[in-house]
């Protein structure tokens, strides 16, 4: 797969996970990529999902958001 279609694969799995108004709580870079955690409350339970995000345009995608909504 060229590395555009899997930062489109792991852009996608982001967004869909933004849209259905998960939160990223936890970041973990290293070496192969970065960890992210989101977390978002459904009927006081708090619902996990966790990404291996591996692609650098990935990386600065969800960095962008964080960012974005820190503001």
């Amino acid at each position: 797969m060229s590395e555009y279609k899997e930062f489109l694969l792991e852009k996608e799995k982001i967004d869909h996970l933004f849209d259905q108004e998960f939160q990223i709580t936890l970041v973990i870079e290293n070496l192969n990529g970065a960890i992210v955690d989101f977390e978002k409350t459904v009927n006081e339970e708090i619902e996990t999902k966790q990404l291996h995000i591996k692609m650098a345009e990935s990386r600065k995608y969800f960095a962008t958001h964080l960012l974005m909504r820190a503001k």
